[in-house]
């Protein structure tokens, strides 16, 4: 049963900072479930969301997607620029959301602001294609990368079976959201552990790379822009590739009511997470490239392990180790912050109500953790990586790009709204109209992708509609919805929070 939405509003320029019905348990606290307060107890730290973030970004994007930004722009140098640029993008987009975390200080990140400056039916259009198409895909484009990675010590002579690298990813994804349905606390701890293999599994790459254009080896950045040129049409996707490996930036925000002191915290672990993923990536890039030749580079399906082969010797085995871990990390942090987007989303009406019910012993959202179980693995075996990547590109960066060109909206509707961290105009205006600009272009490029995207989005519209808007709904499926929500209850063990306090 869904429950009618409950509209935030923007009155006399303030905004509803952290109201809200029910909360999850924060991560690592130790609050027990009875507190009546409403507010998410303050626990992430400066450190703590810089771990966040870069522990979010660096996932499967930066050993997958520098084939894809090389097939695109036809030449080292032009891809080298594009990695470049996509980060200056994204620390642009990364101060624009700072702006906004600090303005409204209510967890959600991209649904939120959406429902608190254009209103329920875009928000809930963002939530319906967050549902359907955004996790889904982004949870099965990091989890090939995870099965094909894991499976690689395995399959050195050889090439490895498409099943066997599906197979191994639907375990994965299995694992993941069991973790995350059964203990808070251990999710958390893991990630961290996993950060750590992140941040490794790059170092790796970058050090020997280094010592190799210490020793004069630069034979591949001679001509560096000589060969294909890069087309209007393949330069989007370039950048889809290039900011696919930057996202995660805006994962902070999801969590916003437990960050402590958020006008400061928010803004300076932005920056500095963004100034580290940057140089990271390049430097990982210019690594590749030193071992690695443009043709040679387009030919490998995994990249990161062919340069470890060329470079490492045996010790090249750790390396898809290390990075199948990075991207499980990935996968991990993606689906414990999407389940609280859902849990938001249900709180405010605009998805069924057992979307807000938490486990009334392991106190986890396991209903918004579970549901995209089964549209993962859809999107998991009916379509390829890069496709994949393709659609998920396509709805997030619109939505993404709107949410900002709220930004500017709110600039001259409200004027002397208590603005903590400010930007200056452009950057709001230059990342919009980048988002909003690549995305029709795609349309004309790649419009099989992206028309699917696209109309799937719509219909959103008469999802709202039909699912929010009409009261008048048939009794016997208000029954069936009232019987099916029950009976979800009893067999997953979950209540409304203010009932789980109860207990």
């Amino acid at each position: 049963m869904v429950r009618k939405p409950v509209v935030s509003t923007i009155s006399k320029g303030g905004y509803l900072q952290g109201s809200v019905h029910r909360r999850l348990p924060s991560v690592g606290s130790k609050e027990p479930p009875g507190q009546d307060k409403v507010a998410l107890k303050k626990k992430i730290t400066l450190l703590r969301g810089i771990s966040i973030i870069i522990g979010t970004i660096i996932g499967a994007g930066i050993f997958i997607s520098p084939k894809g930004v090389l097939q695109n722009t036809g030449s080292v140098g032009m891809s080298l620029t594009i990695w470049t640029a996509c980060g200056i993008l994204s620390l642009f987009g990364a101060l624009c959301y700072a702006e906004l975390g600090t303005s409204i200080k209510k967890s959600g990140g991209h649904y939120t602001y959406i429902l608190e400056v254009f209103g329920p039916l875009p928000a809930f259009v963002r939530v319906w294609v967050e549902l359907l198409i955004i996790r889904p895909a982004a949870t099965a484009v990091i989890s090939l990368a995870f099965g094909r990675y894991i499976l690689e010590p395995f399959f050195i002579q050889c090439e490895i079976p498409e099943l066997a690298i599906k197979l191994i990813t639907a375990v994965g994804i299995t694992v993941v959201m069991v973790l995350n349905s059964m203990s808070v606390s251990w999710s958390a701890r893991i990630q961290i552990f996993l950060t750590f293999c992140k941040l490794t599994a790059i170092l790796i790459i970058i050090v020997p790379g280094v010592m190799q254009l210490i020793k004069g080896q630069t034979q591949h950045f001679k001509d560096a822009f000589s060969g294909r040129d890069a087309s209007l049409m393949g330069l989007p996707l370039a950048f889809y590739y290039g900011m696919y490996a930057y996202a995660g930036w805006f994962y902070l925000n999801f969590v916003t009511e437990e960050v402590d002191n958020p006008e400061k915290t928010i803004p300076l672990a932005i920056c500095i997470s963004m100034a580290i993923v940057t140089v990271g990536y390049v430097l990982t890039n210019v690594a590749y490239f030193t071992t690695i030749s443009a043709e040679e580079l387009l030919l490998s399906n995994a990249v990161a392990v062919t340069f470890s082969e060329r470079l490492l010797g045996n010790f090249s085995l750790a390396v898809p180790i290390f990075v199948a871990l990075s991207c499980f990390g990935s996968m991990n942090g993606g689906v414990f912050a999407v389940s609280r987007l859902f849990y938001v989303a249900s709180r405010e009406g605009h998805l069924p109500e057992i979307l807000s019910m938490i486990h009334v012993r392991k106190h986890t959202p396991l209903p918004a953790v579970i549901v995209l179980h089964p549209l993962t693995m859809i999107m998991l075996f009916s379509g390829d990586l890069y496709s994949l990547l393709n659609f998920l590109s396509f709805a997030r960066w619109l939505f993404i790009g709107l949410a900002v060109a709220g930004l500017i909206y709110l600039r001259y509707k409200y004027p002397d709204m208590h603005r903590p961290f400010k930007v200056p105009l452009f950057i709001p205006a230059l990342f919009s109209f980048t988002c909003l600009f690549m995305v029709a272009l795609s349309l004309y490029s790649d419009p099989f992708s992206t028309g699917i995207g696209f109309v799937i989005t719509l219909t959103g519209v008469p999802a709202y509609y039909l699912f929010i808007i009409w009261d008048n709904k048939p009794k016997w499926f208000k029954r069936m919805s009232d019987r099916v929500t029950r009976t979800l209850q009893i067999i997953l063990e979950v209540v409304p929070e203010e009932d789980c306090h109860k207990l």
